[in-house]
């Protein structure tokens, strides 16, 4: 969330991670959780991936990539953002021609280290939105692909090689890359 002053705040972000931890802890102690989330996604996620494990599984990862990046292009300041990486790279730029002089360097060094916690905390802002449903899905995953692996007796793997939390992992870093740059998202 954003304060008026335009500084993010950790403790919303804390207080939903709680909440997330908390349901996933509970995902097996009440039923209601678990078998309403598999009601939801077994017809929409889970179709998808019984149709084609890979395609499926690409089609959900750019649908909630797509989705989470609206999130943060609405759910943060992007002006503030975009100001601060601007700042950066202009550190960045005088770090470089500056490498011969250390003490410049340590002080630059700082200036950019000063840049961090701002960005983390305006960057951060869209997990308020996303950090519940996102635990849900991850918890769904967890027993899609268990019951898989439990029929089958293999374990699932995406390519021959990656399983479905790396594949889920390198193909959001792709979508979000690309869906950032083509909807000017900070």
């Amino acid at each position: 969330m954003i304060n008026k002053g335009g500084k993010g705040s950790f403790k919303w972000i804390f207080i939903i991670m709680l909440v997330s931890l908390g349901i996933a802890s509970l995902w097996d102690k009440v039923p209601a959780i678990k078998n309403g989330i598999h009601a939801v996604l077994n017809p929409s996620a889970g179709a998808l991936l019984d149709w084609n494990l890979t395609i499926g599984m690409l089609l959900i990862i750019l649908f909630l990539n797509f989705i989470i990046t609206l999130v943060q292009k609405y759910a943060t300041d992007q002006e503030e953002l975009k100001k601060l990486k601007k700042e950066q790279k202009e550190v960045q730029k005088e770090m470089k021609t500056q490498k011969g002089n250390p003490q410049k360097m340590m002080e630059l060094q700082k200036k950019q280290m000063k840049f961090i916690p701002q960005q983390f905390k305006l960057s951060m802002g869209s997990i308020i939105y996303t950090a519940i449903p996102l635990i849900l899905l991850f918890r769904w995953f967890y027993d899609y692909f268990g019951a898989i692996e439990e029929a089958t007796g293999m374990p699932v793997r995406f390519f021959g090689i990656l399983g479905w939390f790396l594949f889920y992992l390198v193909f959001s870093i792709v979508f979000s890359s690309v869906l950032k740059k083509v909807m000017k998202v900070a």
